[in-house]
């Protein structure tokens, strides 16, 4: 009767301290997040997957590469597109002292936990594949922002496609 008591009481204690980890500490409002701009104030690339004119804070003279990386509904497969673009990135990270944080991201559908989750998949799947191009593990920082910071608002594929990425930031 008391072993059975304290299962429930040690499950009920593990489940809580889960979803605890799993709980948001960002103290950004719903009102803030609308008055940055579509994008949360976020500067990466284009939809279309063209390069911003802005510095991405390399002044090494080179052309500026996209920073996002987008991927499929509920996926964290790299495509092919992407590909081409981190091989791109790694050999600007092997060329120099530069670290990188890769920021998953994922659309508002499935629970916050899930897409928690789903934004590290794919932001470990970026840094797998760099790390396998010969960029060192240690200069790469993987977090994940689930549904928390959508580029782009609105609900339908063309706003959830630009929410599924991700951001490389130097």
């Amino acid at each position: 009767m008391i072993t059975k008591a304290m299962k429930q009481g040690l499950s009920f204690a593990f489940v809580m301290a889960f979803l605890v980890g799993c709980s948001s500490t960002d103290t950004k409002t719903d009102e803030d997040a609308a008055g940055a701009g579509a994008n949360g104030g976020v500067t990466t690339g284009t939809a279309d997957g063209g390069a911003l004119g802005s510095s991405n804070g390399m002044d090494d003279g080179m052309e500026e590469l996209d920073k996002v990386i987008y991927f499929d509904f509920d996926q964290a497969v790299l495509l092919p597109a992407a590909r081409s673009l981190l091989l791109a990135h790694s050999e600007r990270l092997r060329n120099s002292d530069a670290s990188a944080r890769l920021e998953g991201h994922a659309d508002e559908r499935g629970s916050r936990e899930y897409n928690m989750a789903l934004g590290e998949r794919r932001a470990n799947a970026v840094r797998d594949f760099l790390v396998l191009q010969g960029v060192s593990r240690s200069n790469l920082e993987v977090i994940s922002y689930g549904e928390e910071r959508p580029l782009a608002l609105g609900s339908g594929e063309s706003s959830w496609s630009k929410n599924r990425r991700v951001e490389i930031d130097y």
